[in-house]
C-alpha cells in the first residue's frame, strides 16, 4: 500500500472537508422532511405529506446528480478550485434561502439550487483528489475521503436533532446550515492549491503514467449501470432513513421524537466509516472488482432485512447494511481512476455522479410512492444484486492484472 506524503495528506484531508459537508446538504432534507411537510403553513393534506416530501428529495437530489456532468467539464476547464469555491458558497446562499421559504414552492426551489450547487462537489473534488494520488495510494486517498462523507451523512441527522432540541424549528436548521459553507469557502480560498499539478512531478514517459491514460470505456460504461441503481439504493433508503428508524418504537425519557429518530439515524449512517476505511486500507488495484462485487452481495441481505424488520430489529438491518454498503464507495471511485484517461478523469467523474446521483434522485420519489416496506426494500435489494453481478463481469474482463 503505497503511502500518502504530508502535502498530499492534507489536501486529502482538506478537501474530504468538503466531502463531509456535500452529504450534510444531501441529508438535509431527510433530516427534517417529516416536519417540513407537516409545517401548517403549506397546508399540504396528510395523506400527500410522504408522496410530496418524496418529489421534494427527487427536486434536491435532480441537480445534484444531473449536473454533475456540467461540473466535471467545467473543472476539468477552469480548474477544481475555482469550481469547489462556487459550491461551498452557492449551498450557503441556498440553505439562507429554505430558512426564508415561506411557501412549497419556494422551498422547493431552494432544494433545487442545493443540489445544483451541491453537484459540483464529486467531480471536481475526486478529480483532484486523483490528480494529487498514484493507482497504490489512491483507494487509501478515496478511503479517507470515503471517512469524510459517511462522517458527513451521519452529522447531517445528528446536527439537526441537536438543533430541534433546542427548540428551534426545521427553518432555523437550514440557517444554521449556512454558516459551515460559508467558513470552509475562506478555508478553501486560502490553503487550496491553485491547480492539478502533481506534487511528486511524475515523467509522463514512465509506465505508471502510461498506464494512467489508458482507457477501458466499455467497463467504465458498465461501472455506470451499476451507478444507477446503486444511485436509486441509496437515494430511496437515506431520504426516509429517519422516518423509517422512528418508527422502531424506541423511546429516550427526556429527548423529542423528532430529536431521537436524527440521533439513532447518525449513530447507523456513522457506522459507514468502518466499511470505507476497511476497504481503502485492503483494496489494491487488481483486487478493486471483487471487492466491490463482494460489497454488494453483502449488502443485499441486509435490506431484505431492513423490508421485514420490526421494532428494535430495524436498527440491527441498518446498522448492518451501512458499513457493507459503503464500502463500495471508495473502491468504485478507484475504478473509475484505473479505466478512464487522466486527462479525462474529472469529466468521467462527473458523468459517474450524473448518472448515480441523477437516476437515484428519483429513488425517494418512488420510496414516497412505495409504503409497503417488503415490497420497496425486495425491489432495491434486487438492484444491489444485479450490480454485484455486473461487478464480477469487470473481474473476469480486468483480473488478475499486475501492480502498475
Amino acid at each position: 500500500m503505497g503511502k500518502l506524503s504530508p502535502a498530499t495528506l492534507r489536501l486529502v484531508l482538506l478537501v474530504s472537508c468538503g466531502h463531509a459537508l456535500v452529504h450534510i446538504y444531501e441529508q438535509s432534507l431527510g433530516s427534517v422532511e417529516e416536519l417540513a411537510v407537516e409545517d401548517s403553513s403549506f397546508d399540504i393534506p396528510a395523506d400527500r405529506q410522504k408522496k410530496v416530501s418524496g418529489e421534494l428529495g427527487n427536486w434536491l437530489r435532480l441537480p445534484f446528480g444531473f449536473c454533475a456532468f456540467l461540473s466535471g467539464w467545467l473543472a476539468d476547464r477552469f480548474g477544481a478550485k475555482r469550481l469547489l469555491l462556487i459550491y461551498l458558497f452557492g449551498c450557503s446562499a441556498a440553505a439562507v434561502m429554505a430558512w426564508y421559504s415561506p411557501t412549497i414552492f419556494l422551498l422547493t426551489m431552494s432544494m433545487f439550487l442545493l443540489g445544483l450547487f451541491a453537484s459540483i462537489y464529486h467531480p471536481a473534488g475526486v478529480g483532484l483528489i486523483t490528480h494529487h494520488t498514484n493507482p497504490e495510494n489512491r483507494p487509501m486517498a478515496l478511503g479517507y475521503h470515503g471517512i469524510f462523507g459517511s462522517a458527513g451523512l451521519a452529522a447531517g441527522p445528528l446536527l439537526a436533532g441537536l438543533v430541534l432540541n433546542t427548540g428551534a424549528t426545521w427553518q432555523q436548521y437550514y440557517l444554521v446550515l449556512a454558516v459551515p459553507g460559508t467558513v470552509l469557502g475562506l478555508l478553501f480560498v486560502v490553503f487550496l492549491p491553485r491547480n492539478h499539478e502533481d506534487p511528486h512531478g511524475a515523467d509522463p514517459s514512465s509506465s505508471s503514467d502510461r498506464r494512467d491514460d489508458d482507457a477501458y470505456w466499455s467497463s467504465y460504461v458498465v461501472l455506470l449501470s451499476t451507478a444507477c441503481m446503486t444511485g436509486i439504493v441509496y437515494a430511496a433508503i437515506l431520504h426516509f432513513l429517519p422516518r423509517y428508524l422512528g418508527e422502531a418504537g424506541l423511546t429516550v425519557p427526556g429527548i423529542p421524537e423528532k430529536s431521537l429518530r436524527n440521533y439513532i439515524t447518525a449513530g447507523v449512517l456513522v457506522l459507514g466509516i468502518f466499511g470505507q476505511y476497511g476497504a481503502g486500507r485492503i483494496a489494491r488495484p487488481a483486487t478493486l472488482e471483487r471487492l466491490v462485487a463482494g460489497s454488494f452481495f453483502a449488502a443485499a441481505p441486509c435490506v431484505l432485512w431492513m423490508a421485514s424488520a420490526e421494532g428494535p430489529a430495524r436498527i440491527w438491518a441498518a446498522a448492518l447494511f451501512a458499513p457493507l454498503f459503503f464500502m463500495h464507495q471508495p473502491l468504485y471511485n478507484s475504478m473509475i481512476a484505473k479505466y478512464v484517461p487522466r486527462r479525462r478523469r474529472s469529466l468521467c467523474f462527473g458523468l459517474s455522479f450524473t448518472v448515480g446521483f441523477g437516476v437515484g434522485s428519483f429513488g425517494p420519489n418512488l420510496a414516497g410512492h412505495i409504503n409497503n416496506y417488503a415490497i420497496l426494500y425486495s425491489i432495491l435489494a434486487a438492484m444491489l444484486a444485479v450490480c454485484g453481478l455486473l461487478a464480477l463481469t469487470l473481474w473476469r474482463w480486468h483480473g488478475p492484472v499486475q501492480e502498475p
